[in-house]
């Protein structure tokens, strides 16, 4: 069989033998090009602290030692800014022994700063999932700017399966590029597609947005629901650099503008702290299609989720901040991002998540 990431088809298949199931049945909605969005289930825990089952180890074992308390999410519940909290998902896994998989947060998810994450039975690392395994999944929620009121079955993070490795080595990234450009300029290749901060916007100075630190509660219905300025500061960038404020949330966006070939998917990696004191990455699977003239793109550019370490760091514009590493599909999708499918930053530029309006 073909190595490669899943395509939608062949998530379908998944489903339908049974390798993934849900409480529910799940809906044709989630099935997206190249993953599926998870489900939340009914219940959430409120932890005291973060934590992995461990090997041979259950997580609904190991509720009792850290739950503080837990809420019914059928009729909404307020998840609280700095706390923890432990959800089944609706959707569990058998998979076959030649199938892994690995999670990740919605971009919507990931603009929030809505720390969310898998874990598995006998997991000892957060989103990654061993071939064959067979269980249940958890998202561990922590919001970190704002609260947010959730429900059962709302999808906050999704999984993507892959069958052996088909990651990129640089010579073959170049050799892609060289065929499809990948980026628009000069590509940086090390590792992965390097890209860059864009601080000279092309009309005015708004460079981003710094999330407020006291906000109301934001409702994840609620789409094109809130003023921006409610909740974000903007952040302008005079002299093409910003200083980033320790602890604080940002949204900005790439210089570059970005393209995936349908026949490839990508993963936003972090980039090395030795680059300095921030972290970018939080939502980080991009489709195939993204960004692609064949799904209605002409590359598109890529939001950044930044947040600033203990001290004070000067980001300057056309700074490296990240890099994408790209895989192959198993086989190219019956279904691409931004082509008769509802792909909400097809196209995008420097956009907040969809329950805001600027």
């Amino acid at each position: 069989m073909t190595t490669g990431v899943l395509p939608c088809q062949d998530i379908e298949a998944l489903v339908a033998s049974g390798a993934v199931c849900g409480a529910a049945p799940v809906l044709p909605g989630q099935v997206q090009p190249a993953s599926l969005d998870l489900r939340l289930g009914a219940v959430a825990y409120r932890v005291r602290a973060s934590f992995l089952a461990g090997a041979g180890r259950r997580v609904a074992d190991r509720i009792a030692e850290f739950e503080m308390h837990r809420m019914d999410l059928a009729a909404g519940a307020v998840l609280e800014k700095g706390c923890v909290y432990l959800v089944p998902l609706m959707e569990s896994l058998a998979l076959p022994d030649d199938i892994s998989a690995v999670a990740n947060a919605k971009s919507s998810t990931g603009r929030l700063d809505l720390l969310t994450r898998t874990i598995t039975d006998g997991g000892t690392e957060f989103d990654r999932i061993e071939p064959g395994y067979t269980g249940p999944l958890w998202a561990e929620i922590c919001p970190r700017s704002f609260s947010v009121l959730v429900r059962a079955g709302q999808r906050l993070n999704q999984i993507r399966f892959r069958r052996g490795q088909a990651v990129l080595d640089d010579a073959a990234l170049a050799a892609l590029h060289a065929k499809v450009p990948l980026v628009d300029g000069a590509a940086l290749i090390s590792g992965g597609l390097g890209f860059s901060v864009d601080l000279a916007p092309r009309a005015g100075t708004l460079a981003g947005w710094r999330a407020k630190p006291h906000s109301g509660v934001i409702d994840l219905d609620r789409i094109g629901h809130y003023p921006a300025r409610e909740f974000w500061e903007e952040v302008h960038a005079e002299d093409r650099r910003i200083i980033l404020d320790p602890g604080a949330f940002y949204i900005l966006v790439s210089r570059e503008s970005v393209t995936i070939p349908p026949d490839h998917a990508a993963e936003m990696a972090p980039y090395l702290a030795m680059a300095g004191e921030f972290r970018v990455h939080y939502a980080g699977f991009f489709d195939p299609g993204f960004g692609h003239a064949a799904a209605g793109g002409a590359g598109s550019r890529g939001v950044l989720e930044v947040r600033a370490h203990e001290a004070p760091f000067a980001l300057e514009h056309g700074q490296v901040v990240g890099r994408l590493v790209y895989e192959r599909m198993a086989t190219p999708p019956a279904r691409l991002y931004g082509a008769g499918i509802a792909s909400n930053y097809q196209g995008q530029g420097l956009k907040l998540a969809k329950q805001f309006r600027v």
